[in-house]
């Protein structure tokens, strides 16, 4: 388990795939997203299998200080020769979007892969309308480090995908200031 300020990340169960399914398949939470369709159990299910196979991620829940699951955050392909891994997250469960949770999750998993994985970088990629995802980056020391312009078409225009990043030191550093 890895302890936050606000939150616990844990294994991810076979048991949370149900919530994920019904937050993907949320039009509001899915906006945000990768996805753009919602998600039968089955395909979760297909998923699911393949994460069990997989080396180079590593996805955790996201429970709150009571215990109740509301997210998932993970590394994905991990390139230990490299040091470097690409992050995602969701906070699906709604009653918790802009209380810090997702800051709190970003920055425990941050601690964890720059201490105990050792890596050096962490990338991600965010939609330019997703404010309060990109404020949470930035909390975490992430830098908008390039733009794939018109890359998502939603809400019938075409939005602007953000590439962000932040370094082992660069995060380190930014700890020890906020102590």
């Amino acid at each position: 388990m890895i302890q936050g300020t606000k939150i616990r990340l844990r294994a991810l169960e076979h048991d949370d795939l149900p919530h994920f399914v019904r937050w993907i398949n949320d039009p509001e939470t899915r906006r945000f997203m990768v996805l753009r369709y919602p998600l039968s159990m089955t395909e979760e299910e297909k998923w699911w299998q393949g994460f069990l196979q997989r080396e180079n991620d590593h996805v955790f829940a996201i429970e709150a200080e009571d215990g109740t699951y509301i997210g998932n955050v993970g590394l994905h392909d991990i390139e230990p020769e490299n040091r470097r891994a690409e992050l995602g997250i969701i906070i699906g469960d709604k009653a918790h979007w802009g209380q810090g949770y997702g800051t709190d999750a970003v920055s425990a998993l941050l601690r964890w892969a720059f201490e105990y994985l050792n890596l050096n970088r962490i990338s991600l990629r965010v939609y330019d309308y997703n404010e309060r995802a990109i404020g949470c980056y930035q909390k975490c020391g992430f830098r908008h480090e390039g733009t794939m312009r018109q890359a998502r078409y939603a809400d019938g225009q075409y939005h602007d995908e953000w590439i962000m990043g932040v370094l082992r030191d660069e995060f380190l550093e930014m700890q020890k200031e906020t102590g």
